[in-house]
């Protein structure tokens, strides 16, 4: 019998995200929080989460940047498509990470931990707005070792989707599915996910640019990424065409530049390609609006599942709005059920 075959594999950090309403903006005043900002906790933040769980509307959710995606994309495919990789603690967090993958049919490969409690990630909810507060722990315990007990997943994965917040983790693992995937001539894709990656990981970050089959990332991003590397662009639709045109280990596939821009358009470009696609957001009721945790994520699992069927940009691209669209309607990085399925804009 041939190996099961895996259309996209994803390596980042599992997070359980805590997600609540209640004192926002006594929290964001409190722990001098950006109202829609990112923050690595220290030790001033711990307390943070038992506040947020203090809670009783609390909710508790798989997180992760290539977590939810990996769960979006999952969200679209046939049964059994994606395979994820990232490592938790040996505790109850972990496994509600496995009930939240479990319900999307998400096959999971954890490293777990012994010494380390599985990553937590307090979402402060104001308005539209959401404050990320993340502590990695056991997810900053990921090593390579464990990808390779594993190979035999990757050899059987038609495409790799890596989160660039594992940059900060385990910078190896990365390169080896980078490596392969040039290699084997598969699809290699990264998401920049925090403007901080860009201004303080910027070595590991440029060390897997030549890689690059896909790029994507937001305007703020974008912005970071031109500033960390001291380029004379400020435009969105400057930075895209720049990523897209970097140099490029794997010639046999042009590189695609996606920048989202929240409710502006969706910015595309190709490699060799002058023009940069610009697609507008379709309209949403903002009464609708839920919450904005994973947007981003959630764009880039509709994107990457057009991607794996095969589809046009254009129609990854409308396919990635959507899956934003539906995400934005639910409470945390997740997706409705029972299921919908995609249905393209008129």
């Amino acid at each position: 019998m041939a190996p099961h075959q895996y259309q996209l594999l994803c390596l980042e950090n599992p997070i359980l995200d805590i997600i609540s309403k209640k004192d926002g903006r006594a929290l964001l005043d409190e722990y001098t929080l950006d109202p829609n900002g990112f923050t690595m906790a220290d030790d001033k933040h711990k307390s943070i989460y038992d506040k947020l769980l203090s809670d009783p509307n609390a909710v508790l959710t798989a997180g992760g940047a290539a977590q939810n995606t990996a769960r979006g994309v999952q969200y679209i495919l046939e049964p059994d498509s994606v395979v994820y990789f990232g490592c938790v603690g040996n505790d109850e967090y972990a496994e509600k990470l496995q009930e939240a993958n479990k319900k999307v049919g998400l096959k999971v490969f954890y490293r777990v931990d012994e010494k380390e409690p599985t990553g937590r990630c307090g979402v402060v909810v104001t308005d539209h707005n959401r404050s990320l507060v993340t502590d990695l722990a056991a997810a900053n315990c990921y090593k390579v070792e464990h990808l390779k007990e594993h190979w035999d997943m990757v050899e059987n994965s038609k495409a790799y989707f890596v989160g660039g917040y594992h940059l900060t983790v385990c910078v190896p693992a990365v390169m080896a599915l980078a490596e392969d995937a040039a290699k084997n001539n598969k699809p290699f894709a990264l998401s920049l996910n925090a403007p901080f990656i860009c201004q303080f990981f910027k070595d590991p970050l440029d060390q897997t640019a030549p890689y690059w089959d896909y790029i994507v990332g937001n305007e703020t991003e974008a912005v970071a990424y031109a500033e960390a590397h001291s380029l004379d662009l400020t435009a969105p639709q400057e930075i895209v065409k720049h990523l897209a045109n970097l140099p490029k280990k794997n010639t046999q596939r042009k590189r695609v530049a996606i920048i989202t821009q929240g409710t502006e358009p969706t910015l595309v470009a190709v490699q060799g390609e002058e023009e940069v696609k610009s697609y507008p957001v379709h309209p949403i009721d903002k009464t609708k609006i839920e919450d904005t945790t994973g947007a981003g994520d959630a764009f880039a699992a509709g994107f990457f599942a057009g991607i794996a069927k095969g589809e046009s940009l254009e129609k990854c691209v409308d396919m990635g709005q959507w899956l934003a669209a539906l995400g934005i309607q639910e409470q945390g990085p997740g997706y409705p059920f029972p299921k919908q399925t995609y249905t393209a804009s008129s």
